[in-house]
């Protein structure tokens, strides 16, 4: 509704119900021309939107990493069971241990990490130093060592080492099998 008071022109606002309200006055830019304008999200609104997303993901991806780790050793873990198993039907078939673990079919399997796994067997080898140790020194296994060289592909003898920390080994003749940082 539209009054003039003056040479003034006004408008009206109507309640939907049809009460007459207040006189508004309206500025120089029409309705339609300010609606045209206001349909987007202001510079400021889109980057508290960003920052927002970043802290989020800044909060989750460590969380998702630390989840895909215990996820790689949970799958070490089991593939070293299975090899265990079959290392067992074969000391059950031919009454000996392995030298290899192609000898079983299983020398081309890799670890999560794409290292194969790392067999070696006590009966064939000369001495201690090649077999893994505790902290003090003394073989984790009196028949054979089975592991994965881990996150890092690097490995050494005693599990104390550094380069060791991450492995998952077969260790007190299977009865641990898990991180060596953890044995």
């Amino acid at each position: 509704m539209r009054v003039i008071i003056a040479n003034k022109t006004c408008h009206i606002w109507r309640h939907p119900a049809g009460r007459a309200g207040r006189p508004v006055r309206m500025s120089r830019v029409s309705a339609r021309h300010r609606r045209k304008h206001s349909r987007g999200f202001t510079l400021v609104e889109l980057l508290i939107v960003v920052v927002i997303i970043l802290t989020i993901c800044a909060i989750a991806v460590p969380n998702l990493m630390a989840a895909i780790d215990q996820a790689r050793i949970a799958r070490a873990v089991g593939d070293i069971h299975a090899i265990e198993d079959d290392v067992a039907s074969y000391q059950a078939i031919y009454e000996v241990l392995p030298d290899a673990l192609s000898q079983m079919g299983d020398g081309n399997l890799l670890d999560p990490w794409g290292n194969p796994y790392q067999y070696l067997n006590h009966s064939t080898m000369k001495g201690n130093g090649q077999a893994r140790k505790d902290r003090f020194l003394v073989p984790l296994n009196s028949d054979y060592d089975l592991y994965s060289m881990g996150k890092d592909g690097a490995s050494s003898p005693p599990i104390t080492a550094k380069p060791s920390q991450d492995d998952v080994i077969r260790a007190s003749n299977g009865s641990y099998v898990g991180l060596a940082s953890n044995f």
